[in-house]
């Protein structure tokens, strides 16, 4: 080991820092090689791309060389809670080891926080205002509110993830929040104390910062106009859960325009109308025609949230024609906005949010536009119209070669059959060094997969049967501690249905009641059996006894009309590729090892698999899965499967005895 390596080596030793704070810590050799790897990289400034198996312990192998170095640092995780984790859980554990003062800060996206001049504007205490800005608020809203303004008045970061007594989906958020579009940057009255402006600062001042992928590509795209770049320059930058940053990056590097852009800056010129430009009545005509139009835009779809082609779409009439009414009701509110300019920072804004929507509006009509995607999709209440890349390695290869860092990016899911390509091509990484560690775990003894024999086809009508009769044996062995995974709501509601006749245990089913709860609940009843879908096939954590079978009803792969998808495997023919194989087989591949993760998470860990798809038996690219997969025992007897379950649970009950 050469001496570059060495302080980071001694971190990890059997009587190492790491081990006086963290009871029973072993070394784990995948971990050292890892962290000695991560800092080679920050030190020369290289690039890395790391797959780190189920329990190597990633996280604490890119910490402790990244606080060691004593470099600007950014990491950069997959979702919100896996920030709020490592920064309230992983990252004072780390610095207490290392008896680090290291300034470290957490940084979320602007929606996160409260905006103090919306909440004025939007929500006076006079309650003729209310009416004048939106109607009356339902009750829910109107208690939604009454809490925000009490925590408005205690919180000191203004972080809306405090407030846990208000429902996530609460409509209240969208009006004491601000975005992109109408946030007032500098020219805004209260800039001095805005929590965005002071969480930004405390990012300056800190060593390391902990950031959301989905905010470091919206900034890394947009430099969002209103601060300007919101997230420092660093000398490091890792990228943990970095399987996701392909789809992630796609969507920051093109375009959107939907109809909640249009309703809110609609209902925003209502606001200035009424509040401060009462002469100007064309003002409120105007936003309430682009409040109609953008309404009758969006029944045009079905009502339930789809995905599709756009280019398709806008060839037929009906929609065509309301598409082009969006334009005309837009330039209208444009041209009026553009007499009352300088009226008011407000209506400033609102004329600069519609000049761009108008640019946004030519780029969703221009169809013919080479090396773009172009689709749409629907949630209950709006339209989104995309353009994304089919490519971003060019863009994203350019920004890592001009900006002189240190970049690592990590996942347990990363490779295919042993190999990287996939990942780094779609990045624009062909320079960067690889890393492949397998996980500490004894899985041949741990675990085993199973494979049912005489499953109906996917589309059968007796699916749903035969993949209860399967489960129901597995769910008794293990008195509940399992998990149902499926790949869409319909077969996960079907075969809720079906089992809730057939067992006794608590049946946990995703859309009914929140993820937390979800999990809460399961950890909780012990011999519970919980049914869900992509949500919860990673970064879902749950050891020992109360998980001990996973079920996976079939192969993850993407729908092959899903517009994207298309629009990418039709460009990959073009080029006389092969898209099954670059494509699909790949990101089929990346997702079942995340479901598969779920399963063995501790070295006590033990369960049984079971994945529901004969192809990965019976076609030849079943075995880049299996190649791609833990080694696991692997059976077809459900027997057997039973059987190891039943040891599993006969001796989890004589520990409970003795207990």
């Amino acid at each position: 080991m050469t001496s570059l390596t060495t302080s980071v080596a001694k971190a990890f030793a059997s009587d190492g820092p790491l081990a006086k704070v963290i009871p029973g810590f072993n070394p784990r050799q995948a971990q050292v090689e890892m962290a000695t790897e991560v800092e080679v990289a920050i030190q020369k400034k290289t690039n890395l791309i790391v797959e780190a198996g189920t329990g190597t312990g990633k996280t604490f192998a890119y910490l402790i060389p990244a606080l060691a170095s004593k470099k600007k640092v950014i990491v950069s995780t997959g979702t919100k809670n896996l920030q709020e984790q490592l920064f309230h859980k992983d990252l004072p554990l780390v610095k207490k080891a290392l008896n680090s003062g290291h300034k470290t800060a957490l940084l979320k996206g602007r929606s996160n926080y409260l905006c103090l001049f919306r909440l004025e504007e939007n929500f006076s205490s006079s309650s003729e205002k209310r009416h004048q800005v939106g109607g009356a608020l339902n009750a829910q809203t109107l208690q939604d509110l009454v809490a925000v303004r009490q925590w408005s008045s205690i919180t000191q970061s203004g972080d809306i993830g405090e407030l846990t007594n208000v429902a996530e989906d609460s409509l209240i958020f969208g009006q004491i929040t601000s975005t992109t579009d109408n946030c007032l940057g500098r020219n805004c009255p209260d800039y001095e104390k805005c929590y965005l402006v002071k969480a930004r600062e405390r990012a300056i001042e800190a060593d390391l910062i902990v950031v959301n992928h989905h905010l470091f590509f919206a900034d890394m795209a947009l430099k969002d106009t209103g601060f300007g770049e919101l997230i420092p320059k660093s000398d490091v930058v890792i990228f943990d859960e970095a399987h996701q940053l392909g789809d992630i990056a796609s969507e920051y590097f093109g375009q959107a325009f939907s109809t909640k852009q249009l309703l809110e800056l609609a209902l925003d010129c209502l606001q200035q109308y009424k509040v401060d430009l009462t002469d100007v009545k064309q003002l409120a005509k105007a936003a309430e025609k682009l409040q109609r139009a953008a309404g009758d835009f969006r029944l045009l779809f079905a009502q339930d949230p789809e995905r599709g082609n756009w280019r398709h779409k806008v060839n037929q009439p009906q929609f065509s024609r309301a598409f082009a009414q969006l334009h005309t009701d837009l330039k209208f509110l444009f041209d009026v906005l553009k007499i009352c300019v300088s009226r008011s920072e407000a209506i400033d804004n609102c004329f600069d949010r519609a000049t761009e929507l108008l640019t946004k509006y030519d780029i969703m009509n221009n169809t013919e536009e080479f090396g773009m995607s172009l689709w749409y999709e629907t949630t209950r209440r709006h339209v989104v119209l995309h353009q994304t890349p089919l490519s971003v390695a060019d863009k994203f290869q350019h920004f890592i070669d001009e900006s002189d860092s240190a970049w690592v990016f990590t996942s347990a899911t990363l490779a295919v059959n042993g190999s990287f390509s996939h990942f780094s091509e779609e990045l624009g990484l062909a320079k960067a060094k690889q890393l492949l560690l397998e996980s500490p775990f004894n899985y041949p003894a741990q675990s085993k997969l199973f494979v049912p024999r005489y499953l109906p086809e996917a589309n059968h009508h007796t699916r749903g049967q035969a993949l209860v009769n399967i489960a129901i044996p597995l769910i008794k062995a293990s008195n509940g501690s399992c998990f149902l995974l499926f790949t869409s709501y319909r077969m996960l509601n079907q075969v809720a249905e079906l089992l809730s006749d057939e067992i006794d245990n608590p049946l946990l089913v995703q859309g009914q009641m929140a993820k937390s709860v979800l999990l809460d609940n399961f950890v909780e009843q012990k011999n519970a059996v919980l049914l869900a879908t992509a949500s919860f096939w990673e970064g879902v954590d749950v050891r020992g006894d109360n998980l001990t079978c996973v079920i996976i009803d079939k192969l993850p792969f993407s729908a092959p009309d899903e517009p994207l998808l298309q629009a990418k495997s039709e460009d990959v023919k073009r080029k006389g590729g092969d898209p099954f194989g670059q494509i699909q087989l790949p990101q089929a591949v990346i997702a079942l090892k995340q479901g598969v993760g779920r399963l063995i998470r501790d070295v006590s860990d033990q369960g049984v698999l079971a994945i529901c798809d004969s192809r990965i038996v019976n076609r030849p690219y079943g075995q880049v899965f299996l190649a791609s997969l833990p080694d696991m025992d692997r059976t077809r007897d459900i027997n057997s499967a039973v059987k190891f379950l039943q040891r599993i649970n006969t001796a989890k009950n004589i520990d409970n005895d003795i207990d």
